[in-house]
């Protein structure tokens, strides 16, 4: 089984920046895409960005220009640069990960990690 632990929540102004980070442990040889989601309070949970194995990220539009996923394969991490955050960004971010190559949700979810954006 693989476990997700998301790291770097917390609060920030308007304008603001944070990262975001999850570390998979584990069965990780399992794992080939990865995702960050999000959800609001009253609100279904979103897919926010993908990221393959290989580096091919897509993105959600309305975070295009401001987010970027990235991951470091060695360390088994995915993280979610996010940059001129909004409140409507306000959310708990969850990571996401497993072997399929295909669209996601995939096999795991971490337990999430609180965004508040206000000022």
């Amino acid at each position: 089984q693989v476990q997700l632990v998301e790291f770097g929540g917390g609060l920030v102004q308007p304008g603001g920046s944070l990262r975001l980070s999850c570390a998979a442990s584990g069965r990780i040889f399992s794992i080939n895409a990865m995702a960050w989601y999000r959800q609001a309070p009253g609100k279904e949970r979103e897919l926010v960005a993908t990221i393959t194995r290989y580096g091919t990220t897509k993105y959600a539009d309305s975070v295009k220009g401001r987010f970027a996923i990235s991951r470091d394969n060695a360390k088994n991490t995915v993280y979610l640069q996010m940059n001129s955050l909004k409140p409507e960004d306000t959310a708990v971010y969850y990571c996401n990960a497993g072997r399929a190559t295909s669209i996601p949700p995939y096999d795991y979810w971490g337990q999430g990690t609180q965004v508040t954006v206000s000022s």
